[in-house]
């Protein structure tokens, strides 16, 4: 069996080094807010490129934290919108609504399933406060022109970021210093910065502030349940710490009804012995998914498309990232076939795992009636198409090429 993401080998090959790092916290007898903590919180913070990093207890909780500190700042107050994609995990809304903020649901496009930013100006009203973007599957969605309307209309950027760790967006920079952000470049990419003229910023650090995901399935991904926030907000960032910190700065001093959601220092551990790697392991799916863009041939199965004319680029180097791949991490490899179901099974009767990301749209969920007999035909086809492929820095070369050749061998009966 070829599995959909096979976990115990991805942490396999840092089998020792979590074994000291693990007993490392055990023996320090410190397991919360401790030093571990604060060091993945100044890696990660680096690695972004913001000034802060806030380790809590999972993606959702971050984007619950980011929306709550503004409505402490201000900025929003209850029945205020939020525009959101439809086509997403439902965990982007349930950080909405649990602000009893009111969630806008803006189809994607069909080509990259993320956010169509072209339809985002005839939703907004009196009412709207924020878009918030999600990089989905572990695409960049950004452009000029989503920044353009977020400052047409004084509306606050929050990415949701949790599928899309270490993916980049080039900028040129010029439309850096529009943004006001400083030259960045990063490590595994700043040799590129002289070829293209173009300085990158990665995902989680193009809005005013953003949600992370270490779920263990993510690209970055611990042992157990975290995230974390990060923004440039010196504010922001003060008000999310205490908040999650149950309201307190000083114990048994609340100054918000706050909530429990801190990273515990075993995961902060995991999380900083992971992190050197995350590159290298982004570039291996990077590679499975073109040997995939480029083998599948099969006429009914749709594959994924990297679309962006600010990202349009070309490598003349075998190994060398141009921009448009530096926009996709690949935490998902997501192809479309109108006979789904039946393809899945096809494929599981050959012995390849496959997962629906994701079979029923949130506007489609019990838990929002209300919004049950929205039409939004994009969505839902999309969520009755889409089958995931496996990917992850470890699936060898040999079941690569057996995935591609089970799917050009596919027949309907």
């Amino acid at each position: 069996m070829i599995k959909f993401l096979d976990l115990q080998k991805i942490n396999a090959q840092y089998d020792e080094e979590l074994k000291q790092v693990v007993k490392e916290v055990i023996d320090s007898g410190w397991y919360l807010i401790g030093e571990k903590t604060k060091l993945f919180e100044k890696q990660f913070a680096e690695y972004i490129g913001v000034k802060h990093a806030i380790g809590v207890a999972n993606g959702l909780d971050a984007l619950r934290l980011i929306l709550r500190a503004y409505i402490e700042l201000g900025v929003m107050k209850e029945g205020d919108e939020v525009i959101v994609p439809a086509n997403t995990y439902i965990a982007s809304i349930l950080a909405i609504s649990d602000n009893r903020l009111e969630p806008i649901l803006v189809e994607p496009d069909i080509n990259t399933y993320n956010l169509d930013i072209s339809l985002i100006e005839k939703h907004i009203t009196s009412h709207t406060k924020a878009i918030m973007v999600v990089h989905l599957y572990g695409q960049a969605c950004w452009s000029v022109q989503l920044n353009e309307i977020s400052r047409k209309y004084d509306l606050k950027i929050i990415e949701d970021n949790a599928q899309a760790s270490g993916a980049a967006v080039p900028y040129s920079i010029l439309h850096v210093s529009s943004l006001n952000r400083p030259e960045t470049s990063f490590k595994d990419i700043s040799s590129l910065s002289h070829r293209y003229q173009t300085v990158y910023h990665r995902t989680g650090s193009l809005g005013d502030a953003a949600g992370h995901s270490f779920y263990p399935g993510k690209n970055l991904g611990a042992l157990g349940d975290a995230g974390a926030v990060t923004t440039d907000d010196d504010e922001l960032a003060d008000i999310v710490r205490t908040i999650a910190n149950y309201g307190s700065k000083v114990k048994y001093h609340n100054l918000y009804k706050g909530l429990n959601s801190r990273i515990d220092e075993i995961q902060a551990a995991i999380l900083c012995l992971k992190l050197p790697r995350l590159d290298a392991d982004n570039q291996r799916r990077r590679k499975i998914a073109q040997f995939y863009l480029d083998h599948i041939k099969h006429p009914d199965i749709i594959l994924p498309t990297r679309i962006s004319s600010e990202l349009r680029a070309e490598s003349s180097r075998e190994n060398e990232l141009a921009p448009i791949a530096l926009s996709h991490i690949w935490h998902l490899f997501v192809v479309r076939h109108p006979q789904r179901d039946e393809l899945q099974k096809y494929l599981s009767d050959n012995g390849i795992q496959t997962l629906i990301h994701y079979p029923i749209p949130p506007h489609k969920q019990d838990a929002y009636k209300s919004k049950n007999d929205m039409s939004l035909p994009i969505t839902e086809k999309i969520h009755k198409e889409v089958l995931s492929l496996p990917i992850s820095q470890v699936l060898d070369d040999c079941d690569v090429l057996f995935v591609v050749d089970c799917l050009n061998n596919y027949k309907i009966d």
